[in-house]
């Protein structure tokens, strides 16, 4: 193999690990962090640790404030130095705004590459900056923001000038000193080289540096203040400390580093007090990341109305739009965090002084109710956090119903009020965002079904014969339910009883959260569909008539797209017919609708010209084969090209061939021999009919068309449905069928009379239909799918004529033009062709074609009247 094609294979295989490899970084990192906050949370007590937080003086507050500030302050000199070196300054007023709410936003909800680039596209794009011109000031500030990491890094080993203790193993000053010294050179290499990179030169990156060096020593004082003791020899650790934990946080993925960032310095720092550290780490996180998000999402609200310079209704609309576009993630990462609180407040015991003060105003059975509760509230919160994310509308529901009882049960168990307040600050929060959850489920369409009405009993009585068995063995009363749960001394009918409880409640809230059977609500206004077959330059949209597809309609009846809805998967047939301005509106119409329902998109056979707008919904594209079409101005018998044709015509006609065409005003004449015709060939084929990309062998759909048939002795012997535009621009058949015997190269004898009457007529082109997995290339570098259909189509004669029929079609002298699928990608591709396979072969089944029939006749009604 040679060194080019060893690169190659080397880097798609690398492409291919890159993944799989993050994600087991990132699974083994939050795993570590995930150990640590266990250890800390068993060994500390978390009302000593609020109690620490609250007497933090004044004065270290006033000075965490301070720091906070002058580190956002030198942020906006990352935008302002990034927007010199590409050439395009703006006023400090507005590179300022820029990098405070990008830092904020991409500091607290993770993924900077897209939130920070999001913020920053929204304001410079307001001052004339282009998507290149924001992509190279943003990777300029993240250039600049990582140097400062590793600078910070590179010098906190070199100053520090005692062993180093990481997680029990102490590393010697030799080996600190380096690691600091070896990062440094490669710092320094790296600003040498950067002219190649296209980076700004090494004085500007040196200047970038210093900066960034700032930044961090101002953030990471922020906590160094916030700490009981203030001695200079717990600075370097720490600010070594620091910095690794904004790696770990970023390997991991977790929105802001949520717990990982905390976990990382404790662990890094052992001669700090874990108590004292993590009560600086709380407050740092409310300081330093919560407090300046608020002002941020202010900032930009304040700038949408500034832009808009509209009346004050419009900054109240910019600021619901906003807030219904961040809803998924940060209500995701609020809920998870208010079920965070819950549980690590189970594991806690009740300040006595709290639970003196309810004990003569609430039972205690009550108490030890809303305990198991409450834990039972959070571990709920903590499933329903992905589901938010997904925007559903039943996690919004449960998850503002689980808030509410949530904060009653925290007052209830041990008047925890600063539990209950953050509980309903984040249901406020996501009141505020309900215009953000549309997906529709069973829980809010499926109300009052037979399912809803057993869940809810099965539930109940669950919940009951619980209750009872908790109040019956008293040993049990006082224990917290994974205690007894786990525990040896218990019952093996508690235990079963609980283990049943919890996968019958897992059950019912994954049916509450699956998509709605009724949600799924297609039907627009009646479809002129004759009136929009008359803008139709492709004969494939006749398949308009066989009623089996739903329709989406565009103005005035010009435009139309069909599909239908199987499984999840929202299936589109060929390109939409009529105007080609209407496509993307179409188009984008089914896409947000099969969102709003949990549905997957998949276009099918679709020409090149719907690529461009697959692409801007962001499906994956795959070539399907190719589809011969014969220029018929151009189709003749002469030459040597024709032989084939030539010599099957004059053997059919020397055998009794006749060929003609019925109109569809007197197809119900001869609607009996057709069908005899139809069911001999199913019966000979052993096939039954199919639906939905083909035609289906119906009175209703035949006689709308003109038929092709071939007659022998006066006996019809095979026929084909005609498909014809308006325009003429294209002509084509749908069903072609004949008797076991009829002469040789008949249906040769039949294409041949048809093309040749096509032109007579004046029709431009006959469609041959599609030879599916035709041209696609199986290179050793292509995607495996690619590779396979390419195997399939040169070896799978035994499950279909792949390559032959493609053969057949080539004596035609077709030009042979490319269709594709485009779909979500992933494993919503695999799942959304067996949606296509099922759909065509049962289609949706005689009450779903007979409520298309239907909405087809009421079209034609609409159209008469």
């Amino acid at each position: 193999m040679d060194a080019p094609a060893v690169n190659a294979h080397l880097k798609s295989l690398a492409a291919r690990l890159a993944v799989p490899a993050q994600l087991a970084v990132a699974a083994l990192v939050l795993g570590l962090a995930a150990l640590c906050l266990h250890r800390l949370a068993t060994s500390l007590d978390i009302h000593a640790v609020l109690r620490t937080a609250r007497a933090i003086p004044g004065w270290r507050l006033a000075a965490a404030f301070a720091l906070t500030a002058g580190s956002y302050l030198l942020l906006t000199a990352y935008d302002v130095m990034a927007l010199r070196t590409i050439g395009r300054p703006l006023p400090y007023r507005t590179a300022a705004l820029a990098s405070f709410t990008s830092y904020t936003l991409s500091h607290n909800l993770g993924f900077g590459i897209l939130t920070g680039a999001a913020a920053r596209l929204r304001i410079y794009g307001a001052k004339g900056l282009g998507t290149g011109e924001v992509a190279r000031v943003t990777a300029i500030a993240g250039v600049t923001f990582w140097t400062g990491v590793f600078a910070s890094a590179s010098l906190a080993l070199l100053v520090h000038r005692r062993p180093l203790a990481v997680a029990g193993h102490v590393v010697s000053m030799g080996a600190q000193h380096a690691a600091g010294a070896c990062l440094l050179a490669l710092l320094v290499g790296a600003t040498l080289m950067a002219r190649r990179w296209h980076l700004p030169g090494p004085a500007a990156i040196a200047r970038m540096t210093l900066v960034a060096l700032a930044d961090i020593a101002a953030a990471c004082g922020t906590l160094y203040v916030l700490l009981p003791h203030l001695a200079i020899a717990l600075y370097p650790p720490l600010l070594l400390a620091y910095v690794l934990a904004i790696v770990v946080a970023l390997v991991s993925h977790v929105p802001g580093g949520l717990g990982v960032f905390e976990a990382t310095v404790v662990a890094l720092c052992p001669q700090i007090p874990p108590g004292e550290l993590l009560a600086a780490l709380l407050v740092y996180r409310i300081v330093y990341y919560l407090l300046p998000l608020a002002l941020a999402l202010v900032l930009l609200v304040r700038h949408e109305h500034a832009r808009w310079r509209r009346p004050a209704a419009l900054a109240a609309r910019a600021a619901e739009t906003m807030i219904v576009g961040l809803a998924p993630r940060v209500i995701a990462l609020l809920v998870f965090f208010g079920g965070a609180i819950l549980l690590l407040s189970g594991t806690t015991p009740a300040l006595p002084e709290r639970m003196a003060a309810i004990r003569g105003v609430v039972p205690l059975p009550f108490v030890e109710a809303s305990q198991i509760a409450a834990s039972l509230v959070g571990t709920t919160l903590l499933l329903l956090a992905p589901a938010l994310y997904r925007r559903l509308d039943a996690a919004f529901l449960l998850t503002r119903a689980l808030l509410l009882a949530g904060a009653c049960f925290s007052l209830a168990k041990g008047l925890d009020y600063e539990e209950a307040l953050t509980l309903l600050a984040v249901a406020g929060v996501l009141q505020l965002a309900r215009k953000g959850f549309w997906r529709r489920t069973a829980l809010t369409t499926d109300v009052m079904s037979v399912n809803w009405i057993m869940a809810m009993v099965a539930t109940i009585a669950l919940m009951i014969v619980i209750g009872y068995f908790t109040q019956t063995f008293p040993a049990y009363r006082s224990s917290l339910w994974w205690k007894f749960a786990w525990s040896g001394d218990a019952s093996r009918y508690m235990r079963t009883s609980f283990a049943v409880a919890v996968l019958t409640g897992a059950f019912v809230l994954l049916a509450f959260l699956r998509p709605s059977r009724h949600a799924v609500q297609p039907g627009d206004a009646p479809v002129d569909v004759a009136q929009a077959l008359t803008h139709a330059v492709r004969s494939e949209a006749m398949l308009a008539l066989t009623g089996d597809k739903l329709f989406l309609a565009g103005p005035d009846s010009r435009s139309m797209l069909m599909y239908q809805v199987q499984g999840h998967s929202w299936i589109v047939m060929g390109d939409p017919v009529g105007d080609p301005s209407d496509w993307p509106e179409l188009l984008w119409r089914l896409r947000e609708r099969a969102d709003a329902n949990q549905g997957r998109v998949l276009l099918y056979q679709v020409t090149p010209a719907v690529l461009p707008i697959a692409i801007d919904m962001g499906l994956q594209l795959m070539k399907y084969g190719e589809e011969a079409r014969v220029p018929l101005a151009e189709f003749g018998l002469d030459g040597p090209a024709a032989r084939p044709l030539r010599h099957a015509m004059r053997r059919a006609e020397r055998e009794g061939a006749e060929f003609a065409i019925v109109p569809a005003a007197r197809t119900g004449a001869i609607m009996g021999e057709l069908r005899a015709v139809s069911d001999a060939w199913l019966h000979a084929k052993g096939q039954r009919e199919k639906a939905f990309s083909v035609g289906r062998f119906e009175a209703d759909y035949i006689a709308r068309c003109d038929i092709a048939v071939v007659r022998c002795e006066g006996r019809i012997v095979a026929f084909a449905n005609l498909w014809k535009t308006a325009g003429r621009e294209e002509l084509s058949v749908d069903l072609m069928r004949h008797c076991a015997e009829v002469p040789y190269g008949c249906m040769d004898f039949l294409f041949t009379r048809l093309m040749l009457w096509g032109r007579q007529e004046g029709y431009q082109w006959f469609n041959l239909g599609l030879a599916p997995l035709s041209g696609i290339e199986a290179r050793r570098l292509a995607p495996t799918w690619a590779r396979a259909a390419g195997m399939l189509f040169r070896h799978g004669e035994a499950f279909y004529g792949f390559e032959g029929l493609r053969n057949y079609k080539e004596k035609f002298c077709p030009v042979w033009e490319p269709r594709f699928i485009a779909c979500n990608g992933g494993m919503a591709t695999g799942r959304a062709l067996l949606d296509l396979q099922s759909l065509i072969a049962d289609g949706k089944g005689s009450a779903a074609r007979q409520q298309a029939r239907l909405r087809l006749r009421d079209a034609e009604r609409l159209q008469l009247a």
